[in-house]
This record gives C-alpha cells, structure tokens and sequence, in this order.
C-alpha cells in the first residue's frame, strides 16, 4: 500500500537559555541595573576585551531519530506524557515548523487541527475565515462553496456567523476550526488535543466525523489523552517518550505499555511532564485510610483521605488557592472531580510550604480494578502546577456492599448500593 506520510530521521532542536535566578528588587534597582547594562554593552563595545556571558545554553531534543511510516487509510494514535514530543512531531509535520535534521514526505492534501483558531484571523468574520481557511488548506471556492453549509450546521455557530471570530468563546472557536478542516475534501487529516475545549456534545460528535473520515479510507493522525478515544477511533498506536519512539503496533498494547509508564516509580517531585506558570508545586500526594495510615490500596466505600503536599514562591503567597484532583480509570476516562471550589473552601498561600487534605466521608463508590489521580493547583485561578496520572493506586473490593463478589468493571466502574425485590405479576 503507498503511503500517506514517510518520516525519516526527523529531529528538531531548540535552545535553551538560563539566566541567574534575579532576586527580588524595587523599581529603582530595576533602573540602576537598566543603566549598568547599557554601561556594560558600551564598554564591550569599544573595547578588546569580551566579558563573559552572565547566561548559559544547552541544546535540548523535542525530537530525535523518528522514523515513521504511515500509509494511506491509517488512523494512527500518537501517545506519551506531557513532553514527550507529541505536539512537536505534529508541527513538524504540518511544515508549522522546520525539522533541525531529517525530512518528512506527505502525499496528499493535509488538514491539521492543531490548536484553537490555528489558521483563523480575529478580525475576520467566521464566514470569511471559513474562506480564509479553506484556501490555506488548498481548497477551491467551488469547494468551499459546496461544503459551506455542512460546515456551519456542524459548528452550530448560524447566529454569529458574521460576527468577528475574536468576539468566540474558546469552544466556538474549536468547534468552527474544526468543521472547516473535517468537511473539507483533504486526505489527510491531523487532530491534536483541542477536542477538550469543546463540551460532551460536540466531542462525541468530532469522534464520530472522524471515525466517518476513517471510514471514507482517508488517514487520520490523532493526539490524545483519552485512551478510551483512541481505543475507539484508531487501529494503531505510536507511543513517544522523551522525543523518541518508544513502541508502535497495535492500539490496545500500546495502551498498556503506556500505562506502564507511569508505574516506574519516579518521584513526584521530579516529574518534568508538567505544565502551569510554576508558582506552585505538587510535591506529593497519599492516601490515608479511615486508621490515618497511608496505602495504595484502599476499599470501595471506604472514608479515605487523599493528602496533597505543594510548595509554592514568593509570588503566590497572599493569593487564593484551589486544588482539583481527578479521579479516573486505566483508560484515562475522567470518573469524578474532587474540587475545593465546589467544597466552597477558602484557602489561602501563607507560606512555603502546604498540606492539603481531602476527605471523602463515603469513600469512592468504584469497583476493584486500577484507578489515577490528575491533580492540578491554581493560584488566583490560574493553573499553576498540572499532572496527568499524579498517583496511581487499587480500590479492592467493597467489606460491605457485593462483599466477597468479584465485579467485573465491562459492566460499569461506579459501584452503587442496591436492593432488588421480587413481587407476583
């Protein structure tokens, strides 16, 4: 079968510049020091002597040695933590960025769903950047034309059509962009994780265009971190770890080699698959049983507490703290959120250093199988420190509801107390 795309050797370096960490200082030591730099510059200038640089770079490899053939039809999953190189190899190969080394060859019209409004001018209007984005991706008007009204029915954006697409919501914007590039007539389609943008709605109906597109035999590459999707829509995986290809094959094994990952053991406070503006840190996170000791293994319906320990700078103290933990299954699916706000808890950065503890009275109402944590915490409402699969840990079966039954979790992971009753018709 020809193929769709060929990667070969394909590898993009950036450098990094480290600056010394700046102390704290007032307006008038920002001005002093403004004034010794251009002092210092006119000296280097004039002068024979070069001094010494106050920073340092180091190279470091969003990718290296990919190789990767994907032929025409494929609908291929691309997976791995946060930083592994996922949204890199996409870039490269929608040529957003160039490759520092080797070459990637595409056969076909592509359309890439990179990020929210990827393509779109704010100025414009939503039908204009309908023309605007289909001419980027090669399209005739003719085509345009004949797909116009498919692609706002989709996007159900009819009222605010012509209303400039810098007035959209984040989701109005995600679920226009992505009609235009999944309607028109492209043979390859790249979708990254903007679909988390969008609500339940318009996700399952995304999920669907694309399994249609699949149908219709045209090769999709998808970026995501819901497993249960990429179970559904793809039949073979890549998995990347720190810019490399680590495993490919089959979707469903890779999945479990994914998950493995994340059961190797590395501390929590030295996970760099992070994202958020830094301000704080999850340092770690336990559970406590209803006896106050700490384990991996908790019942269902059991009290446990979870315990969140986070740091944060100079810059957070003073300002509201919030901290969401996520509960999901192996597949990544989301269960339930545990959030101060809707807890409506008030806390607040004092210090360094903080213990936080969620207690949960009833326990999680699961079934014995393997379950994670997402945790993130905010400051002042922005997401300050995020990580997918923070703790891993087994809910074993219930002492008392369905005590002593093995449940099987294809039935349904929420485990909720019953009585059945027989009467005479």
């Amino acid at each position: 079968m020809a193929f769709a795309i060929k990667v070969e050797g394909l590898g993009k370096r950036y450098l990094l510049t480290h600056k010394p960490r700046a102390r704290y200082s007032s307006l008038r030591d920002s001005i002093m020091e403004s004034a010794r730099s251009l002092g210092r510059a006119a000296k280097r200038r004039f002068s024979d002597s070069s001094t010494p640089a106050l920073s340092r770079s180091e190279e470091f490899w969003a990718l290296k040695d990919i190789d990767l053939q994907i032929e025409k039809g494929d609908r291929l999953a691309i997976i791995g933590r946060n930083g592994a190189g996922k949204s890199t190899l996409l870039k490269l190969l929608s040529r957003v960025v160039e490759p520092s080394c080797g070459r990637a060859t595409v056969r076909g019209r592509l359309a890439s769903l990179l990020e929210v409004g990827t393509g779109f001018h704010p100025e414009l209007t939503g039908r204009e950047n309908v023309y605007l984005n289909g001419a980027i991706l090669g399209m005739g008007r003719d085509e345009i034309d004949r797909k116009f009204d498919e692609i706002v029915a989709f996007a159900d954006v009819e009222r605010f059509l012509d209303t400039p697409v810098k007035r959209y919501s984040s989701g109005m914007y995600t679920r226009l962009a992505f009609s235009v590039a999944a309607h028109l007539e492209t043979d390859i389609l790249i979708v990254d994780e903007v679909l988390a943008v969008g609500d339940a709605a318009f996700q399952r109906k995304c999920l669907g265009k694309m399994d249609d597109i699949g149908q219709q035999g045209r090769t999709l590459l998808f970026v995501s971190h819901n497993m249960a999707a990429v179970e559904t829509l793809c039949d073979r995986a890549v998995l990347l770890s720190g810019g490399k290809i680590v495993d490919a094959g089959e979707t469903g094994r890779i999945i479990e080699a994914y998950s493995r990952t994340w059961r190797q053991g590395v501390e929590l406070r030295d996970r760099r698959d992070r994202s958020g503006t830094g301000h704080a840190k999850i340092e770690s996170i336990s559970i406590e049983n209803v006896s106050g000791e700490r384990s991996a293994n908790i019942g269902s319906m059991q009290v446990l507490e979870f315990v969140v320990e986070v740091s944060a700078d100079a810059d957070a103290v003073g300002k509201k703290a919030d901290l969401i933990l996520v509960v999901c299954d192996s597949r990544n699916n989301r269960l339930c959120s545990l959030y101060t706000e809707w807890a409506q808890s008030d806390f607040r950065i004092t210090s360094e250093q903080h213990i936080f503890r969620c207690r949960i009275p009833t326990g999680l109402p699961l079934v014995a199988d393997t379950y994670s944590l997402t945790a993130a915490v905010l400051i002042g409402g922005v997401n300050a420190d995020k990580l997918e699969r923070a703790l891993e840990f087994e809910v074993v079966p219930s002492q008392g509801f369905a005590a002593g039954l093995v449940l099987n979790p294809a039935f349904g992971q929420v485990l909720v107390e019953h009585a059945w009753e027989q009467q005479r018709a």
